[in-house]
């Protein structure tokens, strides 16, 4: 079967506290408290493995918060090959606040990586069919990081997925990854184009997948996502769900991609799967997680349009 190996360089554990009503310089408790491993490739890394993908998942993870994130990956059967730091993992609290519907966050920096750290990477990227690239970086690294890690997977011949944001794209992109999954922000200042019309979107998709990015994929929010590519334009129009929680849904469609790709699968079939696993992830609580027999229900109601 097709291996996946996915990249989570800024892993971290999320936690969400619950509290009452949260007072700026008094002692809070907290009604309840959840602790998450976090980092947008472990949520493609355990959809992706839900739908039967051998996954390998790569980073780096430090002391016992980093033994945390990695434990948790057993449950889903994912081979951990992170890279282990002396400095601990980052945590992100995230404060809600019952009564006034308010959320606060607090966003640790996190351990400094320096290029050298990189190094092993090259030894994992020949037993992959498919990399997947998501997210932030630790600090130490620049806009080239991704630049130099999609470059090592094209060398290697392998397909290489990039989601990530501002210069982390802008550079990444030029190493010419073979997809990546802009919003229509990202899009806009990928092209210096406005994008307010769905022609001037797919013209700004076009334009992108010229330059040597063989699959774009925009996401519409509920109005579906298109996909430009070899084969074509495509749009996939999802059936209305009951949404209980829509964070890590572009994470989960991402896994669909790697596991198209990774199988050979037409781009329009590809965009079946992946959005109806991104449609099953929001009809669960938990992030990064999916049923498949909510995949199985949603895929014959995928309508997909060639444009």
């Amino acid at each position: 079967s097709a291996m996946i190996l996915t990249v989570t360089l800024n892993a971290a554990i999320d936690k969400r506290y619950v509290v009452k009503e949260f007072q700026v310089g008094e002692v809070n408790r907290v009604a309840e408290c959840t602790y998450t491993p976090g980092g947008k490739g472990l949520n493609v890394s355990k959809p992706a493995s839900i739908a039967g993908a051998e996954v390998v998942a790569t980073g780096f993870a430090g002391g016992h918060a980093g033994n945390y994130i990695v434990d948790s990956l057993k449950p889903f059967g994912i081979k951990s090959e992170f890279y282990h730091m002396e400095a601990e993992s980052r945590s992100c609290i995230n404060i809600w606040d019952e009564k006034n519907h308010v959320q606060t966050e607090f966003l640790e920096p996190g351990f400094t990586l320096t290029e050298e750290d990189f190094q092993e990477f090259k030894t994992l990227v020949p037993k992959a069919d498919v990399v997947a690239m998501s997210g932030s970086v630790p600090k130490g690294l620049d806009g080239t990081a991704y630049q130099k890690l999609v470059s090592i997977v094209k060398e290697a011949g392998k397909k290489v997925i990039l989601d990530t944001s501002g210069k982390l794209l802008e550079m990444g992109i030029e190493a010419k990854p073979t997809m990546v999954k802009p919003n229509i922000d990202e899009i806009r200042m990928l092209t210096r184009s406005h994008c307010d019309t769905r022609e001037e979107l797919i013209e700004a998709g076009k334009k992108i997948h010229e330059a040597g990015i063989e699959i774009v994929v925009i996401s519409l929010g509920a109005d579906g996502s298109l996909a430009v590519g070899e084969e074509g334009i495509f749009r996939a129009i999802v059936p209305k769900i009951n949404a209980v929680n829509t964070v890590g849904c572009g994470d989960s469609m991402i896994a669909g991609f790697a596991l198209g790709l990774s199988e050979g699968l037409s781009l329009e079939e590809t965009l079946r799967r992946a959005s109806a696993i991104s449609a099953a992830a929001a009809m669960r609580e938990e992030t990064g997680f999916f049923v498949m027999e909510d995949m199985e229900k949603l895929l014959p109601q995928i309508v997909i349009q060639s444009l």
